[in-house]
């Protein structure tokens, strides 16, 4: 999760550094969408030998959510996907699929970033 500053001034350096990794990631998934074969985008990638397909935790919010497209109802408790942005006045957050404004924090809230 990235914080950001909700008055539109200059962004941080980890705002920009994600913003221009998720902007090529988004170039390298319209080529293939186009038929680009993943070798023709890149002559330099490393090899990554004896892998596995692991997991780890990702940000998100939960909470109770009023007025969601898709979860209807009023206090409807959610689990968002993941968290990518966050104001730091702690009012905005997006996570990978839409905005949410923000209310009043849980009782035990903690805050990392």
């Amino acid at each position: 999760m990235v914080t950001f500053d909700p008055r539109g001034g200059q962004q941080n350096l980890a705002f920009e550094f994600e913003l221009a990794r998720l902007s090529a990631l988004v170039v390298d998934m319209e080529k293939i969408r186009q038929g680009t074969r993943p070798g023709r985008l890149t002559e330099d990638a490393p090899i990554l030998d004896r892998w596995v397909v692991g997991h780890r935790q990702i940000p998100c919010l939960i909470g109770l959510s009023t007025g969601h497209p898709r979860l209807k109802g009023e206090d409807r408790p959610i689990v968002t996907s993941d968290l990518w942005l966050m104001s730091e006045d702690r009012g905005w957050a997006r996570t990978l699929s839409r905005w949410y404004q923000l209310g009043r924090p849980a009782a035990n809230a903690s805050f990392d970033a």
